[in-house]
């Protein structure tokens, strides 16, 4: 690992302020602290967000859901604000890796990273949600634009994250073993924005599948998806599974979702 200068401020403002320059946020340190130790890679400066007591909120703002993006997974899986508001949120978050990785990882670290096969960014396109930084609003689907990629920049910082309340959704995975990242998973929703489906783990990056969306708005039943076949265009292929293989699972885990959505009679209490 290289060296490098460590500041651990008490404020966005001074978080911020320490970001100029070559430097990374540090959040919960389950993917960069990785990755410098094998010298992938090599900031100037970590910027430590521990001591920022306001960016672990969970709140209900209206009729949004906003966590800030230094609460946990392990958190987000036991805040009763997450599981009266969006149920499936929730269960996302007890899927994420294991205990350590829960009571360590962040939302906002995780988004950030924007890990192909991460959870929450199907979460985020699915449920039409909002990332807030110091510097402006962004939607889910502008904020992830590629492999590992989004659309902040330099020194911007995640404060938080508002999720719509939906009528009601479900996320289903497929995981990999040992990582226990999404080789596929798929997070379906309905509410006021209508019916979307997102799929994480097959691409380079989360995406929208709009036949299954029409199809699920005619009628919200797994049977409605019966007829539908997922591309294999740009989809991942690997040791753990081919392109073929992860478009099935695709339809599999989505029918799956949406069984699981639909017997909820509505999420809003």
């Amino acid at each position: 690992m290289y060296a490098f200068d460590y500041q651990r401020p008490g404020s966005r403002a001074d978080a911020v302020r320490a970001a100029q320059g070559e430097a990374r946020y540090l959040a919960g340190g389950q993917s960069i602290v990785q990755a410098m130790k094998l010298r992938l890679s090599s900031p100037e400066r970590m910027v430590d967000l521990g001591g920022i007591a306001d960016l672990r909120a969970i709140k209900q703002d209206g009729a949004n859901l906003v966590i800030g993006a230094m609460a946990t997974h392990g958190a987000v899986a036991a805040s009763l604000e997450v599981k009266r508001a969006i149920p499936a949120l929730a269960e996302l978050a007890e899927l994420i890796g294991d205990p350590m990785v829960r009571n360590m990882g962040t939302l906002g670290g995780s988004i950030a990273n924007a890990d192909p096969a991460a959870d929450y960014p199907a979460a985020l396109v699915a449920l039409g949600a909002t990332v807030q930084t110091d510097r402006r609003s962004i939607a889910a689907e502008a904020f992830f634009t590629g492999l590992y990629e989004t659309a902040l920049e330099p020194g911007e910082l995640v404060v938080a994250v508002s999720f719509p309340q939906p009528q009601r959704a479900a996320y289903s995975k497929l995981r990999q073993p040992a990582s226990r990242f999404a080789l596929v998973g798929v997070f379906v929703s309905q509410g006021a924005g209508g019916v979307r489906v997102a799929v994480t783990g097959a691409g380079s990056t989360v995406f929208r599948l709009k036949p299954m969306e029409d199809a699920l708005a005619k009628r919200f039943a797994p049977e409605s998806l019966a007829q539908i076949s997922v591309p294999t265009d740009n989809l991942n292929g690997d040791i753990h599974g081919s392109a073929t293989y992860r478009a099935a699972m695709i339809k599999v885990l989505a029918q799956k979702a949406v069984a699981a959505a639909a017997s909820r009679a509505g999420e809003s209490k």
